[in-house]
C-alpha cells in the first residue's frame, strides 16, 4: 500500500512538472509571436545601404552612353545577369541561367518540402529607364534572404526559396513582353523563337549568340510543374502617385489589370492643303482626332456611355462601377502619311496607312474592358461614316486581368504593416491596397501558381525615365518586409519549436494519467485477487454454506461470476508466480 501511494505521489510530480514546462512552453510561444516578440535588428547595413548600392551600381550597366537601356540578352543585360548571380552567390544561393537568359538562385535548405517559394522581377529596362523598375524586386528579395543567410537562420527553411531576375518584362527589343516568365510558366508560344528584332535578327538567333541552344524542340523544358511551386511573390515600385499621397512606403497589391492593345486605322482621300474646300474633305487627321477626342470621354465617364445592354447583357452595375474606378486608355503613337504640311493625309498607296494611332485600354474588371471596346467601335462607325473615312480597328494584344492570392496578400499585408512598424514605432493602421494598372512578370506567373505583390512607394509616381526615384528607406522597408514574411511564413523557428514541445507535452500528460488510472484499477484487481485467494477461497470451497442463502443479496449470475473470479485470481497470481 505504502509502495502504491509513492508511486503515485511520483507520477503526480512529474504531472505537475510536465504541466509547468507545457505552460512555460506555450507561453514562450505566444509571446514570440506577438510584436513584442520580434527582433529588434533591422539589419540596415543589408537592407537599405548595401541593397541602394546595388541598385545605383546595377543602374550604371547599360547598352548606350548617357542613358540606361537594357534589352533582351544585350551586352549589357549579360553583364548585369552575372553581377546578379555574383550577389545571389554572396547571399549563399546556388545561381544558374536558364535556356532562355533567366537568372536563377536558390536556396535549398535540409529536410524541406520540395514545393519552392519563387521570388522576383526583371533585369530589363526601357529605352531611357529609370534604376528602380525590375531591379528593386530582384536585389530586396536577395537581400531578405542575405539575411537569412548571414544569421544562420536559411538552414531552418521550410521551403526552398528561388529568386529570378527574368530575362524581358518590358518587351522591347522583340515587342513582345514578359519572354522570361511565360516561358517559366509555360505559357510562351513556340513561334516566339521566330520573332525579329529591328535588325533583323530573331529570337533564337540571339540566343544562339550567346551560346544557348534552346529550340522548339526544348523551349518546353524550361516549363516549371505546378506541384513544384508553392507560389510567387513579386515587390516592385508602383509606378504610380497613390503611396506618396498617402505617406506611406508600402502596399499591397489586390489584382492587375487587364489590357487591350488596338491599331486603329483611318483611310481618307489625299489633296492639296490649299485648293480642298474644307466642306469636301475626306480628311483621316481630324477624323482620327475626333475619335480620339471621343475615347477620352468614355474612358473618363463609362457610366455614361455603356450598360446592361452591352456585348451580350453581361455589363451590370457591379461591372460598371468596377471599370470607373480602375478603367485608363492611352493613345501613345500616332503616324501619318505623307506626313507634308501642305498635303491632307490620303491614300497613295493601298499598303500605306494614312493616319494610324495606338489604344491601350486597361480595367481590372475584362468584361467591363469588352464593353468599352464595343462602345468605341460603334462610335468609330458612327464617326468615320459622318466623315466619309474608312477605319479599320485591329487588336494587337490581349490580357487578362489577374488577382492575386487572398492568402498571400494577407500574409504580405502583416509582413509589410510588421516592416513599417518595426522601423517608424507608429501604427499606421490598415496598409494600402492598390489596383496595378501596368502589367508585370506576375501576371504570366499567375498562369504557374498563386500570385502576390508588394508595391514600394516611388518619387511623384514617375516610371519609365531616369526621374524615378525610390527613398533608400523605402528599399529598406521593402527588403525588411520580404524578410519579415519569410521568417513568418517560411521559417522552422523557435516559436514552431515551443509549440511542437507544449502538444508533446498535452499528449505525454494524458498519457500517464492514462496509464495511472489503468495501474489504479490493476491494484485494486491485486487487492481483490489476494481476499478471494485467502479466506474467499476457503469461504467458497465449504460445502456447510448454500450459496443460495446470498441470493437476497447476488443474483445467480453474480453468484456464479465470483466463483469464476477466484478461478481467475487463482490463474493471476500463477502467472505473477512466473513473473517473479
Amino acid at each position: 500500500m505504502v509502495s502504491m501511494n509513492v508511486t503515485i505521489s511520483s507520477v503526480i510530480f512529474v504531472l505537475t512538472f510536465i504541466s509547468s514546462v507545457s505552460i512555460a512552453a506555450a507561453t514562450a510561444s505566444s509571446a514570440l509571436l506577438s510584436d513584442d516578440g520580434l527582433k529588434n535588428d533591422l539589419f540596415p547595413e543589408i537592407l537599405r545601404d548595401e541593397a541602394v548600392a546595388r541598385l545605383y551600381e546595377l543602374g550604371k550597366v547599360s547598352d548606350a552612353d548617357g542613358y540606361l537601356e537594357r534589352t533582351f540578352l544585350s551586352p549589357a543585360s549579360i553583364r548585369a545577369g552575372n553581377l546578379i548571380r555574383t550577389w545571389m552567390e554572396d547571399a549563399g544561393l546556388t545561381t544558374w541561367m536558364d535556356g532562355l537568359g533567366n537568372v536563377h538562385g536558390r536556396i535549398q535548405p535540409p529536410n524541406a518540402s520540395n514545393k519552392a517559394l519563387l521570388l522576383g522581377s526583371h533585369l530589363d529596362t526601357v529605352v531611357d529607364a529609370g534604376m528602380f523598375d525590375g531591379a528593386l524586386g530582384v536585389i530586396s528579395a536577395i537581400s531578405a534572404l542575405k539575411v537569412l543567410n548571414v544569421t544562420g537562420r536559411s538552414r531552418h527553411l521550410k521551403h526552398p526559396v528561388e529568386v529570378i531576375a527574368f530575362c524581358d518584362e518590358e518587351g522591347v527589343r522583340f515587342q513582345s513582353t514578359f519572354l522570361g516568365s511565360a516561358a517559366i510558366a509555360g505559357v510562351l508560344p513556340v513561334s516566339t523563337l521566330q520573332v525579329s528584332d529591328k535588325s533583323g535578327l530573331t529570337v533564337q538567333n540571339v540566343l544562339k549568340e550567346n551560346l544557348i541552344d534552346t529550340t522548339e524542340e526544348n523551349l518546353s523544358q524550361l516549363k516549371y510543374e505546378a506541384d513544384s511551386v508553392l507560389g510567387y511573390v513579386e515587390v516592385h515600385i508602383e509606378q504610380g502617385p497613390v503611396l506618396e499621397a498617402v505617406g506611406l512606403p508600402l502596399a499591397v497589391v489586390k489584382g492587375i489589370a487587364g489590357q487591350t492593345r488596338i491599331k486603329l486605322t483611318v483611310r481618307g482621300s489625299q489633296g492639296h492643303a490649299g485648293t480642298v474646300p474644307m466642306s469636301m474633305r475626306q480628311d483621316p487627321m481630324v477624323a482620327a482626332a475626333e475619335l480620339i477626342v471621343s475615347l477620352e470621354s468614355l474612358c473618363k465617364r463609362p457610366q455614361d456611355y455603356i450598360s446592361s445592354n452591352g456585348p451580350d447583357g453581361q455589363c451590370n452595375a457591379f461591372s460598371i462601377k468596377s471599370i470607373a474606378g480602375s478603367l485608363v486608355c492611352t493613345v501613345g503613337e500616332i503616324s501619318t502619311w505623307p506626313s507634308a504640311s501642305n498635303v491632307i493625309p490620303g491614300q497613295a498607296s493601298t499598303q500605306i496607312p494614312l493616319v494610324s494611332f495606338t489604344i491601350d485600354i486597361r480595367t481590372i474588371d475584362d468584361i467591363g474592358r469588352e464593353a468599352i471596346i464595343y462602345e468605341l467601335s460603334n462610335q468609330m462607325d458612327t464617326i468615320c461614316d459622318r466623315r466619309s473615312v474608312s477605319c479599320i480597328m485591329e487588336r494587337k494584344h490581349d490580357a487578362n486581368a489577374v488577382s492575386c492570392d487572398a492568402g498571400l496578400n494577407s500574409q504580405l499585408k502583416s509582413a509589410a504593416y510588421a516592416a513599417i512598424k518595426r522601423m517608424t514605432g507608429e501604427d499606421i493602421g490598415d496598409v494600402p491596397v492598390l489596383m496595378s494598372g501596368a502589367g508585370h512578370d506576375a501576371m504570366a506567373m499567375s498562369h504557374l501558381t498563386k500570385i502576390g505583390m508588394l508595391f514600394v512607394r516611388c518619387r511623384g509616381g514617375i516610371s519609365h525615365s531616369p526621374e524615378e526615384h525610390v527613398l533608400e528607406d523605402d528599399v529598406w522597408a521593402a527588403g525588411l518586409a520580404i524578410h519579415a514574411f519569410l521568417d513568418t511564413n517560411l521559417l522552422y523557428s523557435i516559436r514552431d519549436g515551443l509549440q511542437g514541445v507544449s502538444k508533446l507535452l498535452s499528449t505525454l500528460t494524458n498519457s500517464i494519467i492514462l496509464i495511472l488510472v489503468l495501474s489504479s484499477l490493476v491494484e485494486i484487481r491485486l487487492r481483490l485477487c489476494r481476499v478471494f485467494s485467502s479466506d474467499s477461497e476457503e469461504l467458497l470451497e465449504d460445502d456447510s454454506l448454500n450459496f443460495s442463502d446470498f441470493s437476497s443479496v447476488f443474483h445467480g449470475d453474480s453468484v456464479q461470476y465470483l466463483t469464476g473470479f477466484g478461478d481467475q485470481c487463482r490463474d493471476w497470481f500463477n502467472v505473477q508466480d512466473l513473473i517473479r
